[in-house]
């Protein structure tokens, strides 16, 4: 595995400067990759998708167990380097890597060699959301995942309703699959190290939720639900409905209060909303 030596090795032969445009902060401590890939719980059946695979770390630490591992990477310098890389370090397991260049909000089943069946990253701050709910609907053999991101990210992906942060990203990938907090990381463990800690969130997709419901339309209701959090459901989908008066019809149909607020609701309150 790459240790802190190694990372700056590799970083100063491809003149690599880690930017923020790309949240790029490279893992640097053994016992952390460690520790991701043990909470994946990765078979050897798994063809595992890495967004972002960066200098390789997390890269060698899945490669033994993993039937496959496909890295997305979007930057040109790191994406040629990291097979070379995993040849110098894990010779054995090094043809199991197939490197991808490509943004990962844009990656589609054709960019692919084979179907994944789980993600496990570190992924960008600024993107992780985004990226995780992308690859999800655009890759169904994914079965589940374990991701590194921004520890308020990870609390709010993992958020059940009630809670004050429990929010349009935890319902968004509640329709989707079951989330849970599955760790903390310290920010030393990183190069450059980040202004915040991260958590680790791991998830297992389950059947779609009535499959028959219009996603996008879901969507937007969630958005709107939680576009301004003080308001009540009737006020806050008002806009979206054609008028507040049809917003409270419409949540009476669907069995909902119009006087509860979007952070009450569960996904599949959502999903009876989107249903009428």
């Amino acid at each position: 595995m790459l240790g802190p030596a190694e990372v700056r090795r590799l970083a100063e032969e491809l003149d690599i400067r880690p930017t923020k445009k790309l949240g790029q902060n490279f893992v640097h401590d053994p016992n952390t990759v460690r520790k991701i890939v043990t909470a994946a719980e990765l078979t050897n059946d798994d063809v595992v998708l890495e967004v972002g695979p960066g200098l390789g770390s997390l890269t060698l630490a899945l490669l033994p167990p993993a039937k496959q591992v496909i890295a997305v990477e979007i930057d040109p310098k790191l994406a040629q380097r990291l097979p070379q890389t995993a040849s110098e370090m894990d010779p054995e397991n090094a043809d199991k890597l197939h490197v991808v260049l490509k943004d990962a909000m844009k990656v589609t089943q054709q960019d692919l060699p084979e179907q994944p069946t789980a993600i496990v990253a570190n992924l960008p701050y600024n993107v992780a959301v985004p990226v995780v709910l992308h690859l999800l609907a655009e890759l169904p053999t994914l079965q589940k995942g374990l991701v590194m991101v921004q520890a308020e990210v990870a609390d709010r992906m993992a958020a059940k309703p009630g809670n004050k942060i429990y929010g349009v990203p935890s319902v968004k990938l509640a329709w989707y699959a079951n989330a849970k907090k599955a760790g903390s990381i310290g920010k030393n463990v990183f190069w450059p190290a980040p202004n915040v800690d991260s958590g680790l969130v791991w998830f297992q997709r389950h059947e779609t939720l009535l499959s028959t419901v219009d996603k996008k339309r879901l969507f937007e209701i969630i958005d709107a639900a939680f576009a301004q959090r003080r308001k009540t459901l009737r006020a806050a989908l008002k806009g979206w409905a054609g008028g507040a008066e049809q917003a409270d019809e419409l949540l009476q149909k669907a069995g909902i209060d119009p006087q509860q607020r979007g952070e009450q609701l569960s996904v599949i309150d959502f999903v009876r909303i989107a249903e009428v």
